[in-house]
């Protein structure tokens, strides 16, 4: 009786699965197509959406586009050839993914987004960061670390990305809210760290007098505190968004103020929930936020780095 029991209740978990998998055919199960893994970020993303692949059974094929939208349509055609039952994009580039999503909807896969936005085509959902709120957070540390006067550069992300703006949005709305601080440099780094340096780099050269940095993701603040050296986080205070392991190893030895703080692993996870639940044709909310969180000296030890 045990066993029939046992074999049953394992007939039932396979039939779930299937219902979980829906109609479509193939081995792959789902695509994730990140726009780099040379960032610790995205690596976090990949991790939490293997681990929930895993969980549930699922095969999930993740890619790398080396920051290059056409790539990215090479791997959608991929996972439509490979009959996946959904694709999940993070944008190189908001408005130059639109193509690669229609891959997608030409061959009727159902598409989420992660991370950043697509400016066109048809996408289920958008899984993000509130990053408007994050910018806006951000803006309050630094000014209040400043005291609420002096002089600030802006680090902006790549350009053409939701992120970016989204992050550019919410720390000048919050910025407004201190007459004492000023935006005296801004420009893009690309969220790369090398560029965050030089970029910094030459900000000080014409403005040796900034006493605060806010940059829109952890690398570029690193490369932009290398390029302060040992003024960064004392006489300079730099603020972050991200919260990757090295980020938060900053904000612990110093070097950087405060990191706002995504949870990478959970945008990954959650990712492949609602791809799950837009295989099955639920409707889902055009965006889905997941919270940040300010990194600080007082409690970086509870998020590692």
């Amino acid at each position: 009786m045990k066993r029939r029991t046992a074999l049953l209740g394992a007939a039932l978990a396979v039939g779930a699965l299937a219902l979980t998998g829906c109609d479509r055919g193939g081995n792959t199960d789902l695509g994730l197509a990140l726009s780099t893994m040379n960032n610790p970020f995205f690596v976090g993303i990949k991790k939490g959406a293997q681990a929930e692949a895993d969980a549930r059974g699922l095969h999930i094929n993740i890619t790398d586009a080396q920051n290059d939208p056409m790539q990215q349509i090479n791997q959608m055609e991929t996972f439509t050839s490979q009959q996946v039952k959904a694709a999940i994009i993070n944008p190189v580039d908001s408005d130059a993914a639109v193509p690669a999503v229609g891959v997608a909807n030409r061959a009727k896969v159902p598409v989420i987004s992660i991370d950043r936005g697509v400016n066109g085509g048809q996408v289920g959902s958008t899984i993000a960061s509130d990053n408007v709120a994050g910018g806006r957070l951000a803006a309050k540390t630094l000014a209040e670390a400043l005291g609420g006067k002096g002089k600030v550069a802006f680090l902006e992300g790549q350009p053409g990305t939701s992120a970016a703006r989204e992050r550019g949005q919410g720390f000048e709305e919050g910025i407004k809210q201190y007459p004492g601080i000023e935006v005296v440099a801004r420009q893009p780094a690309d969220f790369d760290r090398t560029k965050g340096m030089d970029v910094m780099s030459n900000m000080l050269q014409a403005h040796r007098d900034i006493g605060g940095v806010f940059a829109a993701n952890d690398e570029m603040a690193l490369g932009a505190s290398k390029a302060l050296g040992a003024r960064a986080g004392k006489d300079v205070k730099v603020v972050a968004f991200d919260g990757t392991p090295d980020g938060v190893g900053a904000v612990r030895a110093g070097t950087l103020t405060a990191t706002v703080a995504q949870q990478p692993e959970l945008l990954g996870k959650q990712a492949v929930d609602w791809a799950l639940k837009a295989a099955r044709g639920e409707r889902l909310p055009r965006t889905v936020k997941v919270p940040v969180v300010l990194v600080t000296a007082a409690n970086a030890a509870r998020f590692g780095g």
